[in-house]
């Protein structure tokens, strides 16, 4: 799941970069979903670092006080990411707001600055991290963790929108993985009820030059 997060992390960045840099530009409608999905972006990338630092690697720590130095390079790695993420956030509501070329050119920018950053990171979690987390806490520890920092504080209209913004353009593997993090009804109404929501909003942020594949339900 973990990969699975970062990699719609790392599309979506890319997505926004290839349409940034190609022409025509967006302009209008085009260029506030866009600018508004890079906000939303970096809501989520907040809320699952600090998922991280007050839930699971302090249950890590504590179940295996090894794994310490690799834990504070992590919280290393978040602190150096969060000025990044302020300044593209900063960056996207200005672009959304505005009409200039200038502010395409700050945003890409800042993307790029941010990726600097992050991707090393993101690759590091799912590379060193994850297989010490695998062995230092058990399955049931793992879905407490999800349940508490990434589930129960999130709206079911959020939820919708993250599920299907994981799903976009996912292999059948790891679809079934994701869709089975959930129970049967729930899964149904997210699923069913937020798809053409989340089709719609990829349209207007990617379109024309680059399609949304949407979530298949």
């Amino acid at each position: 799941m973990m990969g699975i997060v970062h990699g719609a992390l790392r599309r979506d960045l890319d997505r926004t970069r290839a349409v940034l840099a190609g022409t025509p530009y967006p302009q209008g409608r085009q260029r506030r979903a866009l600018g508004g999905h890079v906000v939303w972006m970096m809501e989520f990338l907040h809320a699952h670092h600090s998922g991280e630092d007050e839930g699971l690697w302090p249950l890590v720590r504590a179940r295996n006080p090894a794994a310490g130095p690799l834990l504070d390079s992590l919280d290393a790695d978040h602190r150096r990411i969060a000025p990044a993420s302020e300044t593209l956030t900063a960056a996207a509501r200005h672009y959304a707001a505005t009409t200039t070329d200038q502010t395409r050119l700050d945003l890409l920018a800042a993307l790029e600055a941010l990726a600097d950053v992050l991707v090393p990171h993101l690759e590091r979690e799912v590379e060193e991290a994850m297989p010490v987390v695998s062995v230092s806490i058990t399955d049931a520890e793992w879905r407490a963790w999800d349940q508490a920092y990434n589930v129960k504080p999130k709206s079911l209209s959020r939820l919708g929108m993250e599920g299907h913004w994981l799903l976009d353009g996912i292999d059948p593997e790891s679809y079934q993985l994701v869709v089975h993090q959930v129970p049967p009804l729930p899964r149904f109404i997210l699923l069913r009820g937020f798809a053409r929501t989340y089709r719609r909003r990829a349209a207007a942020r990617w379109q024309p030059e680059i399609p949304a594949t949407g979530a298949r339900v």
